[in-house]
């Protein structure tokens, strides 16, 4: 069984940083792309940022991009998603999802995920 669990949310203020972290269970990885999401009260779900677990490759929403770093940890098989000069609008429960590649689906687009964590609230207050 297929296990994503997400830790390391919490309030910080602005300017701070969080470090959350993504350890994954059930299967191999190797063929996935990992995802981070996060959705704000009365928003939909966004994309924030991916990577390659194989390769290391990464993508990240133009929102966040010089912020946020996504890394993984092979040996820990787990994913972190730096976040650092937090702002009071990166306020939402943020998601890690995993998404089988070879099926030309878009990186972006959180239907398009085939597992997902039960998600990490982070607060940045001003």
């Amino acid at each position: 069984q297929v296990q994503l669990v997400e830790s390391g949310g919490g309030p910080v203020q602005a300017g701070g940083s969080l470090s959350l972290s993504c350890a994954a269970s059930g299967r191999t990885f190797a063929n996935y792309r990992m995802g981070w999401f996060r959705q704000a009260p009365g928003k939909e779900r966004e994309f924030v940022a991916a990577i390659i677990w194989a390769g290391g490759g990464t993508l990240y929403a133009n929102s966040v991009k010089g912020r946020f770093t996504i890394s993984r940890d092979n040996a820990e098989n787990t994913v972190y998603l730096q976040m650092n000069s937090l702002k009071p609008e990166d306020t939402a429960v943020y998601y890690c999802a995993a998404q089988r590649l070879g099926t030309g689906r878009a990186y972006g687009r959180d239907s398009a995920y085939d597992y997902w964590g039960q998600g990490t609230q982070v607060t940045v207050s001003s």
